[in-house]
């Protein structure tokens, strides 16, 4: 679909010099000589190349498009994470180095947000928090005091964490997906 450079949004995916790209900021500007145009930084999926690129007001734009589904995470395979379609069931996997900053998130049988652009997937949306068992943390001594500091976690999935000193092995905690931080306990 194509739109005007004036109908840019931050978040837009744009087809554009044959790359898929994300709108990280817009300005729109009308100098004192000459036409308006809109500045916009944007950044290549998957690569993460940033480009600043001026458009004209009349210039137009393709807007990707992008298909977002449900899918629930099955498994590790290899070097790669298996996940199933909730509608139709069909599987698909995702390479590991595509996934290096959701992987510590992903447990079996959660549900994500896969958004695909022309077949391939480009990007996973993980729940705002996840909920992960603490398979090893050091033990407390006792007369340690509680002074705001934290001690290290390994949770299920192999990401480490900075956990309350009351956090034991075995216990469930909440993790925010967007900071990697401890959130509150989840028993």
């Amino acid at each position: 679909m194509k739109i005007s450079a004036f109908e840019i949004r931050v978040g837009n995916l744009i087809e554009y010099q044959d790359k898929l790209w994300r709108v990280l900021k817009t300005s729109h500007v009308k100098p004192g000589k000459g036409g308006a145009f809109v500045q916009a930084e944007m950044k290549a999926v998957p690569s993460g190349t940033k480009l600043n690129e001026r458009f004209r007001s009349d210039e137009k734009l393709e807007k990707a498009h992008v298909e977002s589904r449900t899918m629930q995470y099955l498994y590790k395979e290899g070097n790669g994470f298996v996940f199933m379609d909730t509608e139709n069931f069909e599987q698909l996997t995702i390479d590991a180095e595509d996934l290096e900053a959701e992987a510590g998130f992903l447990v079996p049988n959660s549900e994500v947000q896969i958004n695909i652009h022309n077949g391939v997937p480009f990007s996973v949306e993980l729940p705002s928090t996840v909920v992960l068992e603490v398979v090893e943390t050091e033990s407390v001594v006792k007369g340690q005091t509680a002074s705001g500091s934290g001690k290290p976690a390994q949770l299920e999935t192999g990401l480490s964490v900075t956990v309350p000193p009351f956090v034991n092995t075995g216990d469930r905690i909440r993790v925010n997906t967007q900071t990697g931080e401890y959130v509150d306990r989840a028993n």
